[in-house]
Parts: C-alpha cells; structure tokens; sequence
C-alpha cells in the first residue's frame, strides 16, 4: 500500500479534474476573471498548482501510501465518488450556460458555482488527509481558500 516515486493514481485524479477545465477554457474563451482581489487570484493559483503537482509527487514525506488496505479502498472510491459529482454539476453548468440560464447566475446557479469550487477543494484536502502528506493538505487549505473566494467574487459580478 505504498507508492514509489509517483501516484499514478493521484496523476489520474489530477488529469481527470482537468478535463473539465479545459472544456470550460475552451468554449469560454472570452471569460474574464472578475475577482480584482490580487491577492486571491494568487493564493488560488499556488494552492491549486501546489497540489497538482502534490497529488502525485510525494515531495517532502518519506513513505507515500497508506496505512491500511480500508485507507486505500476509501482513497479510491471516495475520489472517485466525488469526480462523478464534479463531473455531473459541471455538465448541469453547462447546459444552463448554453441555454442562457447560467448567464444570469441566480441562486441555484450560484449554488452550483460553488459547489464545484468546493468538490476539487474536498479531493485534495481528502487526498492529504488519507495520504498523510501534510504539504498536500497545506495548498488544499490554501486553494479551498483562494478558489472559493474567487469563484464567490466572479458570481456575484
């Protein structure tokens, strides 16, 4: 139940949350970032490129696993439970962007704006909980902080 110099696992968990991203950036090409709080807009950016690159590299610990066969089955099933989610309200999002209703983002869509800041939040402070991989958690905190807060900023204006 130990990893070697890799998570592959993490790696795939990582690449996974992206795809969205990337179909978001893709068809959103004029989206402007409308938090004007610089401060933030860098907090979420070390938070959520420190843990990218954390989730699969185990930097600064000397054993990358688990403790228990139960801590690795909840590790899988339990990323994988909350990229199905992710997945599931990032395709609501989409539908109610392409018909308009997420231009105007009322409540619900607010709900569901945030909800998607906090589900990629949860994986990573998940992941370093389970992995013990202390620095992990660290930018988990640091990015739930900084996404959260800018996703908030660029719903409300």
């Amino acid at each position: 139940m130990k990893f070697g110099w890799i998570n592959f696992v993490g790696a795939v968990i990582v690449l996974l949350m992206l795809v969205p991203n990337i179909i978001y950036a893709v068809k959103n090409k004029d989206e402007k970032n409308r938090c004007t709080n610089r401060f933030m807009n860098i907090i979420e950016q070390i938070g959520r490129y420190g843990c990218m690159v954390l989730m699969w590299m185990p930097l600064l610990i000397w054993k990358f696993g688990f403790k228990s066969v139960f801590e690795m089955v909840l590790y899988v099933i339990g990323n994988l439970l909350l990229l199905i989610a992710y997945y599931i309200g990032f395709a609501i999002y989409m539908k109610k962007k392409r018909t308009g209703l997420a231009d105007n983002m009322g409540k619900k869509n607010v709900g569901l704006a945030m909800t998607l800041a906090i589900i990629p939040s949860f994986i990573f402070i998940f992941s370093g909980v389970l992995l013990r991989h202390w620095l992990l958690l660290g930018f988990a905190v640091v990015f739930a902080i900084g996404h959260i807060y800018v996703t908030w900023q660029n719903t409300r204006n």
